[in-house]
């Protein structure tokens, strides 16, 4: 289906729309024969993904996952008025890392820029913690955002983030968010994969960050260590 528009563009949105998950459409192309001939569920998936199975139309899963957040932006836009920025009418010159994230809440809000920020800082229970956010799903997730912006609670990395590791207890996490899919099969390091451009963050201070990735470190802001990238994404017309 890659390449195609009009009709195949419909039927991925079509695709997109019915199925919660890439996993979930593949499961729906297994018929019980290919699990009664295969005995392998996972093989079976691979199989209708590379067209060998089910209908035979390749439904890659890069194309899948884009076009479900693009149905999710404009579902977003459409039933949700705009919102007051938490940040606005507030006076943050004096907290640096409070206004990096102000000037750039409004484009994270509205899908131009994914901003991905590291964290290194010690918990409350004095253990160092570190990790990557996905700063526009913490915007439309976290209910404590507004205390974070009011200088009332600590914008930390947690284990349900894009990754979280607890330098003391050694507690490892990865997971990947609606804009963007975590890599970690690329040694040395992590990798991030934006959904919508399909472009890649790399996160590694000695290389660049990647196409239409801008990095951004910050110094004297109250934390250990902060990075931010920041992803400007390319809208198709």
């Amino acid at each position: 289906m890659s390449g195609v528009g009009g009709e195949g563009s419909s039927q991925l949105e079509n695709l997109a729309t019915e199925f919660a998950s890439y996993e979930d459409f593949l499961n729906s192309q297994i018929a019980p024969i290919d699990l009664y001939y295969l005995e392998d569920e996972e093989l079976a998936r691979q199989l209708v993904e590379l067209g060998l199975r089910g209908s035979g139309e390749v439904v890659k899963r890069e194309e899948f996952d884009a076009k479900k957040v693009a149905l999710e932006e404009a579902r977003s836009i459409k039933r949700e008025p705009p919102k007051k920025l938490l940040s606005e009418d507030l006076d943050l010159e004096k907290h640096p890392f409070l206004k990096a994230l102000a000037e750039r809440e409004e484009a994270n809000r509205d899908g131009k820029m994914t901003t991905i920020i590291f964290i290194r800082e010690k918990n409350q229970k004095g253990q160092e913690v570190s990790g990557y956010i996905d700063y526009a799903h913490r915007l439309k997730t976290d209910k404590t955002m507004e205390a974070v912006f009011m200088g009332k609670r600590r914008f930390m990395p947690q284990p349900t983030d894009l990754s979280f590791f607890n330098w003391e207890t050694q507690q490892s996490k990865a997971a990947s968010s609606p804009n963007y899919e975590v890599k970690t099969d690329t040694l040395p390091g992590i990798i991030f994969k934006n959904k919508r451009d399909r472009k890649l963050i790399n996160p590694d201070p000695k290389m660049e960050p990647g196409d239409n990735t801008t990095r951004t470190m910050m110094r004297n802001c109250g934390y250990l260590h902060v990075v931010l990238y920041d992803h400007v994404t390319r809208r198709k017309a």
